[in-house]
């Protein structure tokens, strides 16, 4: 139990924290402080440690559904935690369970046997159904029983990682991008995840993806199905979208928007450093400033130019829905799938005492036309939803349908 002189300062480090920095664009007035004194009560009567941080994140979420308390022990979601996805499906004789949908290549989930239309039953022996959202606990084990077909399995998801390379967004680093080429010369890439702040890795590795097992592709399907975003490495595959250099969109610190500076004025990142020596260059060009204009590198024509389908889903989010939404502005794809959730903010962590992190906003992006995509979301050009039934016997009906609208069908 956490006592009341520590609530004290957590809460006043919060406070003083949000009141400073936090920034949003529609934020339409609310006030902070009135929100704190409101919710003050019960975050003081809270009984365990628990129900502490239940209040103290219900407190930030009342003010931004963005925000969060963080402690040694909090439970991450299950796509940071396990690179997996949920959908709520009715099961025959089960009723209402969370069944796994996106399961991304060298994950947790994956490395574990976990297979799309899994349903999930129990974690570590307790029940778990929607609206409950699964949700682990990092450097922890966790026991599932799932039901598959006809057949119950134990599965252990071992999530006893090395220590979260970012306090502020845990989580267990898939595969970030993987490549496989059809026939037909079509390039489908999966990408699951933009490691790093600035992904030099991803940036190199994508960029050797398509100068060796996906050279001469003529079409490309690029699934961003489950993807919960990550760092400015997305740069490197919008940059493949065009020939040219183009201005993606631009985000805005709260001090930048108060001032009115114009985006025309913003410093500009253009280039992805190819090696770690190139980012002391980057630190001193642009520092601490989290107003930026992004713009592709102009890597010139590829084959597959005028024929890109990207999948995306209710699960696309962040950094992959600044690509989706570059792409659809510029008509530089076809959007396949299901709507994304528009969740695109700049988020920092910052130490507010006890061992605990506030995760909360400093910037908000937009696409140099102007659209913001945070609560908005993403229409894919044409919608297909995703089958639990057709998951079962292996079939990915969004994936064929992209492979279809390459192909002219």
């Amino acid at each position: 139990m956490i006592p009341p002189e520590t609530r004290e300062r957590v809460l006043t480090k919060v406070q003083e924290t949000v009141q400073a920095g936090y920034y949003a664009p529609d934020f339409h007035g609310k006030h902070w402080y009135e929100i704190v004194a409101s919710h003050r009560p019960a975050i003081f009567d809270a009984t365990t440690t628990e129900d502490f941080e239940r209040e103290m994140n219900t407190m930030l979420v009342d003010l931004d559904s963005n925000m969060r308390l963080l402690g040694p022990n909090s439970k991450i979601t299950a796509r940071n935690a396990i690179n997996a996805s949920f959908h709520p499906v009715d099961v025959p004789n089960e009723g209402t369970r969370w069944v796994f949908q996106d399961i991304a290549p060298g994950g947790v989930a994956q490395r574990s046997g976990v297979l799309p239309a899994d349903v999930l039953l129990t974690m570590n022996g307790a029940l778990v159904s929607p609206p409950e959202r699964p949700a682990f606990e990092m450097d922890r084990a966790t026991r599932v029983e799932v039901l598959r077909g006809n057949e119950r399995k134990q599965i252990d998801l071992d999530l006893k990682t090395p220590a979260p390379k970012y306090k502020d967004n845990p989580y267990s680093e898939p595969t970030s991008v993987t490549g496989t080429m059809t026939p037909d010369r079509i390039a489908i890439v999966k990408v699951s995840l933009f490691p790093g702040r600035i992904g030099i890795d991803f940036a190199n590795a994508l960029s050797q993806l398509f100068r060796d097992r996906l050279a001469g592709a003529e079409g490309l399907v690029l699934d961003l199905r489950g993807n919960p975003g990550g760092g400015i490495g997305n740069l490197r595959l919008m940059s493949l979208f065009t020939p040219r250099r183009q201005p993606v969109g631009y985000s805005l610190d709260r001090a930048t928007a108060e001032n009115g500076t114009p985006k025309e004025r913003l410093p500009r990142l253009a280039k992805l450093p190819s090696k770690k020596w190139e980012l002391i260059p980057l630190a001193i060009k642009f520092g601490s400033k989290k107003s930026v204009v992004l713009e592709t590198e102009g890597l010139g024509p590829q084959p597959f130019h005028g024929h890109i389908v990207t999948l995306v889903n209710e699960h696309t989010t962040g950094a992959a829905e600044m690509v989706t939404l570059f792409a659809k502005e510029n008509s530089l794809a076809t959007i396949v799938g299901t709507k994304t959730p528009g969740r695109l903010i700049s988020r920092t962590g910052t130490k507010v005492g006890a061992g605990y992190q506030l995760v909360f906003p400093v910037a908000a992006y937009q696409s140099w036309n102007g659209t913001r995509i945070e609560g908005r979301g993403i229409e894919p050009d044409i919608r297909v939803a995703w089958s639990f039934e057709d998951a079962q016997r292996g079939e990915d009906t969004q994936l064929d349908r992209a492979l279809e609208v390459l192909r002219g069908k």
